[in-house]
C-alpha cells in the first residue's frame, strides 16, 4: 500500500509541476504578457478562447500575419496563422485586433507582432485584442502551424 501511494502521491506532484510550468511557459517575464509562441500557437489561442473569463483584461503578445477583412462594408482586422482546416480559409488562428480610429494598418498579409488587452464585444460573442501595439516585423515566422 505504501508504495501505491508514494506512487499516486509523485504523480499528482508531477501532473501540478507540468501545469504550473504551462502556465508559466505562457508569461513573458515582462510585466505579466502572455506571449503565444509558434510551437503551441493553436493550443495556446484555444486557451485563451475556452478559458476566456481568465485571460479578459490581460495583455498578450502574438506574432502572425495580419489580415483585412471586409464584410458588409465592414473592416475586420485579424492577426494570426494558418492552421489545419478543411475548407478555403477554416483553418485560420489567431485573434481580431481593434484600435483607435486614428492609428493606420499595416499591409495586408504583412507579418506583425501585435500587443493588445484580451476583450469581449460586451455580448459575450467574441473576444479581440484591443491593440497597444502593432508593428511589422522583419523576419517571418511560420505561416502554417499545427500545434
Amino acid at each position: 500500500m505504501g508504495k501505491i501511494s508514494g506512487t499516486i502521491i509523485m504523480i499528482m506532484a508531477f501532473a501540478g509541476l507540468a501545469a504550473s510550468c504551462t502556465r508559466a511557459g505562457n508569461e513573458s517575464s515582462q510585466n505579466g504578457i502572455v506571449e503565444i509562441r509558434e510551437r503551441m500557437f493553436i493550443s495556446q489561442v484555444n486557451d485563451v478562447y475556452i478559458n476566456r473569463q481568465s485571460y479578459l483584461g490581460r495583455t498578450i503578445k502574438i506574432e502572425g500575419i495580419f489580415i483585412r477583412s471586409e464584410n458588409n462594408g465592414s473592416w475586420h482586422n485579424f492577426v494570426g496563422r494558418n492552421g489545419p482546416g478543411c475548407c478555403g480559409n477554416d483553418g485560420f488562428v489567431g485573434f481580431e485586433v481593434s484600435w483607435d480610429r486614428t492609428q493606420t494598418y499595416p499591409e495586408h498579409d504583412s507579418w506583425v507582432e501585435a500587443v493588445g488587452i484580451v476583450k469581449d464585444d460586451n455580448q459575450g460573442n467574441y473576444l479581440y485584442l484591443d491593440l497597444v501595439s502593432l508593428n511589422v516585423q522583419e523576419k517571418r515566422g511560420r505561416d502554417q502551424v499545427f500545434q
